[in-house]
């Protein structure tokens, strides 16, 4: 069942709604038109407490001001593109530089930004979009979906269509930041990655090209440890940027399996978390700050993003799968979160 409550008013008049996918009586997600955004995502801890796992933000004027991202879908192109620009067939666009001299999550007015056009169909929330041709220095009109659903089964799928009329980049995700201990031991969440290689990062946090083995390092989540564990090892690749901000390597995308397994020992809250995509960038909220829903504060380390995407800096990378779109071409890829409470 879904179904919809007012959440606030934009600048220029426009009224942002909130939809409300009800998987069961004690398990729902809250998605918001403003970005097609998580805002909210309650299940039942072990013994039955509701838990909101997700950061986010209580009001709209939250979203419209702040700048981590919270919940939100990202694009045309997730994560970061070196020098702001890239090249297909011989031809460079030059795009926002909004993260140093590098393009980060679609630029300054990205997806997190925009107004969606909502549909309830059945327990499906469609939320549309249309890019222009040129927005952001991106070529191409961009024609998108995002479509919501929160089963009984407590699983809640993301799936992102897509269609353009000239060749353009995209690669989009879900930027949530996942909490499962309800702000009691966010860093003591346990982590499995199925990957056993991931980006070597720049000292701007860009991928500089260099497929590393985890084995032996930080960076090796194959058998399950405490986030917390290697979070502070004096590592340089941890140190550059106060934490993990890395993508790691799923083997190749287009079959839909598992990719990681989130789960929090104070409240029983697990997930398993499947996708189609090449690879998944683990961040560990290393700059979250404001003050959130309910009044909390936020703190660096609060929440972990598990985002999965195409390579960062993948147009630049000569090895990396490129995230272009060809007209006439339909992008299709899907995100699922799968929730159960341990004893």
């Amino acid at each position: 069942m879904i179904t919809a409550f007012p959440f606030g008013t934009l600048p220029d008049g426009t009224s942002a709604t909130r939809y409300r996918l009800q998987a069961a009586p004690d398990a729902y997600a809250d998605i918001l038109d403003y970005g097609a955004t998580v805002q909210g995502l309650v299940l039942p801890d072990r013994n039955g407490r509701p838990v909101d796992i997700v950061l986010g933000y209580d009001t709209l004027e939250g979203y419209v001001s702040g700048d981590c991202y919270f919940g939100a879908t990202v694009g045309r192109c997730a994560n970061r593109i070196g020098n702001a620009a890239f090249t297909i067939d011989g031809k460079t666009y030059s795009l926002d530089a909004n993260d140093g001299r590098n393009h980060l999550h679609g630029g300054l007015e990205g997806f997190d930004r925009r107004m969606f056009r909502a549909e309830i169909a059945g327990d499906t929330l469609r939320l549309s979009l249309v890019s222009p041709d040129g927005d952001q220095g991106y070529p191409g009109r961009l024609s998108l979906t995002v479509e919501y659903s929160f089963d009984e089964r407590r699983v809640l799928t993301v799936r992102f269509r897509g269609e353009t009329d000239k060749d353009t980049v995209v690669n989009l995700t879900n930027h949530s930041y996942f909490d499962l201990s309800g702000g009691q031991a966010p860093m003591e969440q346990v982590l499995w990655l199925r990957a056993d290689r991931f980006c070597e990062n720049d000292e701007n946090t860009l991928p500089t090209g260099k497929l590393l083995p985890v084995q032996g390092t930080p960076f090796d989540f194959t058998t399950e440890k405490p986030l917390s564990r290697d979070l502070n090892a004096k590592d340089p690749l941890l140190l550059s940027c106060n934490g993990y901000d890395h993508n790691f390597d799923l083997g190749g995308g287009g079959t839909l399996q598992p990719a990681a397994r989130l789960s929090s020992g104070v409240t029983g809250i697990a997930m398993t978390l499947s996708t189609d995509m090449p690879g998944v960038q683990l961040y560990t909220g290393n700059f979250v700050h404001g003050t959130g829903k309910g009044g909390r504060e936020y703190r660096s380390h609060d929440a972990v993003c598990l985002e999965p995407q195409f390579f960062p800096n993948a147009m630049a990378v000569a090895d990396f799968e490129k995230p272009i779109l060809r007209a006439g071409e339909t992008y299709d890829r899907t995100i699922v979160y799968a929730f159960h409470t341990e004893a």
